[in-house]
């Protein structure tokens, strides 16, 4: 082989190590530092790992091995072995029986619906399972509306015990029958020549009484919801003793109910009432038959869709579903401990035991003060879903930078990070995929620990603009 040929390649090789080498030893780039210090975080508050997919090259590592709190990032842990374990298309069956004698419209008596963790049984589709009801010939039902919740074990705690603030539709306690997500939206719409804002409330519960109508106020729409002087806390009454800003336009406010052990037996009496059905006992709760087929079944959307539906917006209690589903599947018990066992076992298969040094797996969301896990675990773990034919199903559900779910205000070059947020008091994060102008992919993670962490968010977003403006590629 000719010596001047050997040369150019050895000059082309240097020119495409050297500056991975080079980079693999520098701190934080300086515009993450001046953010940082704007924020008035100490650097060592950050751990960072930028490093090329489907490689082992590092561009940047600082602190990977600290084991911090992940806030929302560790839903990538619990959507990526859901996807593995159970399948992208895997679906949740929420069976229905009819049990009694059926004659001209009257059964004699019960239905009976069983939960098994379905994330979507929403307002649309918890209609539709009762329209089916009628559509097999129901009009009036003798006995109850049995309500199946053995799935998953009872909830432990509190709605409100993680920051004292129960009626936020995030802290919402798992249930293996989650009907609305235990949640009332209402809606504001204002009606100038009537100098009010109609109300209405969605889904309709039995037995709750609103205002139908609140005055209209000339003030500006900051902070709209504190104005209406709102009175949430009574599950048979709900007030708004305040005004309404005319200038929001129409807006909607998510509240979760009062009382959510009531909830699915409100909205299930209220929704049959409205379909014209008779219910001559109660709603409750009871046990579904086992050994008996049931009269049907209502198929939840895919678990891709659900996926998405979890990184993309960051739904904590969708997250506590696929957690505690992956138990009941996984170890045939809808507990906690069981979620813990199966996401532990699926990381160690994945990456081996020493990657788990330091981790603390709590609730598989982002709702926990405990739960730990470093830098390089989620770094490794991306990598692995980077390789896995899971692949794609789990990139697409992350947000896209400057376009929709939580990265939708990110000030980084639109669409080019697909990025998991994570955010708590004294946390913040980010964990994904970013494409740099090089025409390379890396895998970006970054988390503060710090009282001031979510200041330092531009710091994040510096680094992740960093990521992107790569220098090209050596051709």
């Amino acid at each position: 082989m000719p010596i001047a040929f050997l040369h150019r390649l050895l000059l082309v090789t240097l020119a495409v190590l050297l500056p991975w080498a080079a980079a693999a030893q520098q701190g934080l780039p300086p515009e993450v530092l001046i953010a940082l210090r704007r924020a008035e975080v100490p650097p060592e508050a950050m751990a960072v790992v930028v490093e090329e997919a489907g490689t082992a090259r590092v561009r940047l590592q600082e602190r990977a091995q600290r084991p911090l709190n992940p806030a929302s990032l560790f839903k990538l842990v619990t959507t990526s072995a859901g996807l593995e374990l159970l399948g992208p298309a895997y679906t949740w069956q929420t069976p229905v029986w009819l049990q009694g004698e059926l004659r001209d419209g009257v059964l004699d008596g019960t239905v009976i619906i069983k939960g098994t963790g379905d994330p979507k049984l929403v307002l649309e589709r918890a209609w539709l399972l009762l329209r089916r009801v009628r559509d097999l010939g129901v009009q009036e039902i003798r006995g109850d509306i049995v309500l199946d919740h053995s799935t998953f074990a009872a909830a432990e705690g509190h709605a409100g015990d993680f920051d004292g603030d129960a009626l936020r539709p995030y802290n919402v306690l798992p249930d293996a029958l989650l009907l609305n997500y235990k949640s009332v939206i209402y809606t504001f719409t204002p009606d100038p020549g009537r100098g009010i804002a109609t109300l209405s409330a969605e889904p309709p519960l039995a037995g709750m009484m609103i205002d139908r109508s609140v005055p209209l106020a000339s003030t500006a729409c900051d902070d709209w919801r504190s104005q209406l002087k709102a009175s949430l806390t009574d599950p048979a009454q709900v007030r708004f003793a305040g005004r309404y800003p005319a200038s929001c336009g129409e807006r909607s406010w998510p509240v979760a109910y009062a009382d959510s052990t009531s909830y699915d037996r409100r909205m299930l009496a209220a929704l049959w009432h409205e379909l014209g059905g008779r219910l001559g006992g109660t709603v409750r709760d009871g046990v579904a038959p086992s050994g008996v087929a049931p009269n049907f079944t209502i198929t939840s959307p895919p678990l891709a869709e659900v996926v998405r539906d979890i990184n993309k917006f960051s739904n904590n209690v969708m997250a506590q579903q696929l957690f505690l589903t992956l138990a009941a599947e996984r170890r045939g018990t809808g507990t906690p401990e069981a979620g813990r066992e199966v996401l532990r076992g699926w990381l160690v298969d994945r990456l081996g035991e020493s990657a788990l040094a330091g981790i603390v797996i709590d609730n598989g969301s982002g709702l926990s003060r405990v739960q730990r896990v470093s830098a390089q675990l989620l770094a490794r773990l991306l990598q692995a879903i980077y390789a896995s034919p899971v692949m794609p199903e789990l990139m697409s559900s992350l947000p896209l930078s400057g376009q929709d779910g939580t990265l939708l205000r990110m000030q980084v070059t639109q669409g080019r990070a697909h990025l998991k947020t994570g955010s708590l008091r004294d946390v913040a994060g980010v964990a994904g995929y970013v494409l740099a102008d090089s025409g390379r992919r890396y895998v970006v993670v970054a988390l503060i620990n710090h009282p001031n962490a979510n200041a330092a968010r531009p710091a994040i977003d510096a680094l992740v603009q960093w990521a992107i403006t790569d220098r090209p590629a050596v051709q």
